[in-house]
C-alpha cells in the first residue's frame, strides 16, 4: 500500500481522479435531478387510465411511479454493490471495471433517446440499468481516495472532487437549458420533448468522454485476498463492522440523513413541477444555481472543515437541510424567486454534506479493504435510499400531495444528526488501524 509520504504528493493521480467527478456529475445533474423524473411521469400519464398505470398489472398513481422506480433501483443497487466492491479488491483492476461500469451507463443515458410516446416501461428498464451502473462505478472511484490522499488532505481532495463534479454537470446544464429555451421559443425546429431527449444523449456523451482521463491517469492497485464472493465479503465486512461500534454507528448516521438528501435531489424536479407550477426552465435553472453555488460550497466546506473539523462542519449543514425542507413545504405555488432562494440554500451545503462525509468515513477503512468497505458505504449512500423514496411515494400515493412527501423527510435528517452527534470519529479511525485527523 502507498505510504504516507507517497500519498500527499501523488497530485497526478488527485487530478485526473476529479475529473471522474466531473465526467459522471452530467448524468447526476441533466438525468437524475432534471429531466429524467418529469420526462418518465409525463410518458406514464400519457399511458394512464383514471389517473394510474399497471406495470406487471399492478396499479400505480402516475405521480408515484417515478419514486417506486428510484426505490426499486436502490434495491438493485443493494445486491450489485458488493459484488462490484469484492470484485475490486480481489483483482485490483480498478480501471478496467471502472471502465466497464461507466460505459454500460453512458450507453444506457444514450438510448433514453428512443423512448418517447406511452414507453414508460422502456425508459424505466434502461433508468434501472444506468442508475446501478453509476452507483457501482462510484464504489470503484472512491476506493482511490486512501490511495492518493493522506490523513491531514483528505477533506480537501475530496471536496475538491465534489467541486469539479458540480462544475462539469453544472456546464452541461446549462448547455442543456440553452437548447430547451430555443425549443420552448419554437427555434432549430426542435419540439420540447425532443430537446429534453438531446439532452439526455448529452449527458451520456460527456460521461464517456471525460471517463477517458481517470482511466490513462490512474493507477491500479494490488489485488488482495477476499473471503469468497460479494455477499460473503460483504458479510465478512459487516461482522468487523460490528466490531468497531463507532464505525457502525457513523454509518447508521450517514445511512439516514444522507438518505434524506438522495431523496430530496432525485425528486425535487417532480416537487416543484407537479406542486408548485413551476416550469421546466424555471427547474433548470434552480438546479443550475443549486450547481454553481455547489461548486463553492464544498470548497468552503471543505476550508472550514480544516479550521473547525469535518464533524462540526458536516452537523451545521445538517441544520440548514431542516431549514430547507420546512421553507419547500411552505413555499406558495408560483413563486420562482423563493424557490431560487431555496436552491442557493441547497447549493451551499450539498457538496460538502456529501464531501465531507466521503472523507470522514476514508479514515475508518482498514488499509487494503477500500472497494470492500466503499461497498457498505455507497449501500449506505444510494443503496439504502429507497427508504426515502419508498416513504415520499407512499405519501403521495396516500394523500396525493407533494408537500406531505417533502415534509415527512425532515425525520432522516434530524435523527441523523443525532447519531451523528453521538459517533467518536476518533475513536472509529483507532478501530481501523488509522491514525486520526487533527479536526474532526
Amino acid at each position: 500500500m502507498p505510504t504516507e509520504a507517497a500519498r500527499s504528493g501523488d497530485q497526478r493521480q488527485q487530478r485526473a481522479w476529479y475529473v471522474y467527478d466531473w465526467a459522471n456529475s452530467a448524468f447526476q445533474t441533466t438525468v437524475l435531478t432534471v429531466f429524467l423524473g418529469p420526462y418518465l411521469t409525463g410518458l406514464a400519464e400519457a399511458a394512464a387510465v383514471d389517473g394510474f398505470v399497471r406495470p406487471l398489472g399492478i396499479p400505480v398513481r402516475v405521480a408515484a411511479y417515478y419514486p417506486y422506480l428510484v426505490s426499486a433501483s436502490a434495491l438493485l443497487q443493494v445486491v450489485s454493490m458488493p459484488l462490484v466492491g469484492a470484485l475490486v479488491d480481489r483483482t485490483g483492476r480498478r480501471r478496467l471495471l471502472l471502465g466497464a461500469l461507466a460505459y454500460v451507463g453512458a450507453i444506457g443515458t444514450m438510448l433514453l433517446y428512443f423512448v418517447g410516446g406511452e414507453r414508460y416501461l422502456l425508459g424505466g428498464l434502461l433508468f434501472l440499468v444506468t442508475s446501478v451502473s453509476f452507483t457501482c462505478s462510484i464504489v470503484v472511484y472512491n476506493a482511490w481516495l486512501p490511495d492518493i490522499a493522506g490523513t491531514e488532505e483528505r477533506d480537501r481532495v475530496s471536496s475538491r472532487g465534489w467541486a469539479m463534479g458540480y462544475l462539469g454537470g453544472g456546464l452541461l446544464l446549462a448547455a442543456n437549458l440553452v437548447l430547451l429555451q430555443q425549443a420552448q421559443a419554437g427555434a432549430l425546429g426542435l419540439d420540447v420533448s425532443s430537446a429534453v431527449r438531446i439532452s439526455l444523449v448529452s449527458a451520456g456523451g460527456w460521461w464517456a468522454l471525460f471517463t477517458l482521463v481517470p482511466l490513462l491517469g490512474l493507477r491500479d492497485a494490488p489485488p488482495r485476498p477476499v473471503a469468497g464472493g460479494g455477499f460473503r465479503q460483504l458479510g465478512l465486512t459487516l461482522r468487523r463492522l460490528r466490531a468497531a461500534p463507532a464505525t457502525l454507528l457513523f454509518l447508521a448516521a450517514y445511512l439516514l440523513f444522507n438518505d434524506g438528501v438522495q431523496t430530496v435531489i432525485s425528486q425535487a424536479a417532480v416537487f416543484a413541477a407537479f406542486e408548485l407550477d413551476l416550469t421546466e426552465d424555471v427547474i433548470v435553472v434552480a438546479v443550475l444555481i443549486v450547481q454553481l453555488v455547489a461548486v463553492f460550497g464544498a470548497l468552503l466546506l471543505g476550508w472550514l472543515a480544516g479550521l473547525l473539523g469535518a464533524k462540526k462542519v458536516v452537523l451545521a449543514s445538517l441544520v440548514v437541510w431542516i431549514g430547507v425542507l420546512g421553507a419547500a413545504y411552505a413555499l406558495p405555488p408560483g413563486e420562482v424567486m423563493a424557490f431560487y432562494a431555496l436552491a442557493v440554500c441547497i447549493g451551499v451545503v450539498l457538496g460538502g454534506t456529501q464531501a465531507l462525509s466521503r472523507s470522514l468515513f476514508s479514515h475508518m477503512i482498514p488499509a487494503g479493504a477500500e472497494a470492500e468497505y466503499f461497498s457498505a458505504y455507497e449501500i449506505s449512500d444510494r443503496g439504502t435510499s429507497w427508504i426515502g423514496a419508498l416513504l415520499f411515494g407512499l405519501a403521495v400515493q396516500v394523500t396525493g400531495s407533494y408537500r406531505i412527501a417533502i415534509v415527512s423527510l425532515v425525520v432522516f435528517f434530524v435523527v441523523g444528526f443525532v447519531l451523528l452527534w453521538s459517533a467518536d470519529i476518533r475513536r472509529a479511525a483507532a478501530e481501523a488501524g488509522n491514525p486520526a485527523p487533527a479536526r474532526v
